[in-house]
């Protein structure tokens, strides 16, 4: 199958048209407009080393919905007992930072190019992407930034230094978008540590439509301020505790 080239408009082909890879077309930089365009159609960058800038929508999509999340019972006891404050939207190109520096098994090197977060930093700015931080002592230990458009947040990359740090940032997270009204998160590709939240792989058709219509809401622009402290935010997200770990 032959994969689209962008031209410099900014324009995405169908992500129906993907390869079995979930290419949907290579080429064009990491500008906010392109990457606002390439959201808005389910799309999502992931560069590759030696090759041009790669677009996917992956058949299936990993998605999670924040009413439907899992908490370990380990987890919710670590953040009721308070040993992290969780900011959001102060230190965004440090967290991008974070996460492209945190080795990762499997991975050598990182995704997370100079030109891409340049384009997230500046998306940033501009009120779309996000960081959900976790601070302790006044030193950055984990967190994660993304993307907020409409009633959809699509999940980017996450890294800790402490343990549980990523993770109470992502409950913190959870529970915030729970008490807004989000419909859905965007976790890209399957991954086990997700899996454990209680996310699920969709067809690519069905997160389609739901990403339709979480655009038709308004999006919620930055910088953001959590309403609920992690506490509260992990007591709002009240299915049934699961195991320990």
């Amino acid at each position: 199958m032959r994969i689209p080239v962008l031209t410099p408009a900014i324009a995405f082909p169908s992500p129906e048209r993907a390869t079995p890879e979930g290419i949907v077309a290579v080429g064009g930089d990491a500008s906010p407009e392109r990457l606002l365009a390439a959201y808005n159609s389910g799309i999502f960058p992931w560069p590759h080393e030696g090759l041009p800038l790669l677009w996917f929508c992956p058949d299936p999509r990993f998605v999670l919905v924040p009413t439907e999340a899992h908490l370990p019972r380990s987890l919710r006891k670590r953040a009721r007992r308070g040993p992290y404050e969780v900011r959001t939207d102060t230190a965004f190109a440090e967290v991008m930072r974070g996460c492209s520096e945190v080795p990762r098994p499997g991975q050598d090197g990182t995704w997370i190019t100079e030109e891409l977060m340049a384009g997230y930093v500046r998306l940033h700015a501009l009120g779309y992407a996000h960081s959900i931080e976790c601070w302790q002592e006044d030193r950055l230990v984990g967190g994660l930034y993304g993307v907020s458009l409409g009633g959809l947040f699509f999940g980017e990359s996450m890294f800790a230094r402490a343990p549980d740090a990523s993770k109470v940032a992502f409950a913190t997270l959870l529970g915030n978008l729970v008490h807004w009204g989000f419909d859905l998160v965007d976790c890209q590709a399957y991954t086990t540590h997700l899996e454990r939240f209680g996310a699920v792989e969709w067809p690519r058709r069905r997160f389609l439509r739901t990403l339709r219509a979480c655009l038709e809401r308004p999006t919620r622009m930055g910088p953001w301020r959590f309403e609920l402290s992690p506490a509260e935010a992990v007591d709002l997200l009240r299915r049934d505790e699961v195991g320990a770990g």
